[in-house]
């Protein structure tokens, strides 16, 4: 992640010369032209600021750690979706009808809830993380379980009104 290379190099100093885009793309590996044009994208977004002439180049506008992934990846207008459907568009089942040019049946797919959901998951969990995480390495365990509703049902509420959960006594046994 390009923007992980300006973290890294901007913590712990305040007055670190700004960032050039080909030193960037050296290191990660990506086409100049390519990050010429996210940057611009940033810029708009208010997530980097630029220094032009000798000894340019970019800062994060503001601290790492104020900064989700959510908001990067809106600001590059990268969405991330796990299903065909847009809003306002045909549908997943967009398919030709056979009744003429351009009809088609636009209807969703019967997994269609479950794969929104789970983009909605993705969006929740990247809103969550900052750059300052994935720098500082702090991203292992930060997924959370979400509690099934079969999982509910077995739990119940202690007298001290901590939930409690349930355990079959054949499987505590053994």
């Amino acid at each position: 992640m390009a923007l992980a290379d300006l973290a890294i190099r901007e913590t712990g100093s305040a007055d670190q010369n700004p960032v050039t885009l080909t030193e960037i793309a050296t290191g990660q590996f990506l086409s100049l032209s390519y990050l010429e044009q996210l940057f611009g994208k940033l810029r708009r977004a208010g997530l980097v600021t630029s220094v032009r002439g000798p000894g340019g180049g970019y800062r994060l506008a503001r601290p790492a750690d104020t900064l989700p992934i959510a908001d990067i990846v809106n600001a590059v207008d990268e969405p991330i979706r796990v299903t065909r459907c847009m809003e306002g568009g045909p549908g997943c089942m967009h398919a030709e009808t056979g009744l003429g040019e351009g009809a088609c049946a636009s209807e969703r797919c019967r997994t269609h809830d479950l794969w929104h959901e789970l983009g909605r998951q993705i969006h929740l969990f990247l809103a969550g993380v900052t750059l300052g995480d994935v720098v500082a390495g702090r991203i292992v365990g930060r997924a959370m379980p979400v509690l099934s509703k079969s999982a509910a049902a077995d739990t119940v509420k202690s007298d001290a009104g901590r939930p409690v959960e349930l355990v079959d006594s054949h499987l505590a046994a053994g």
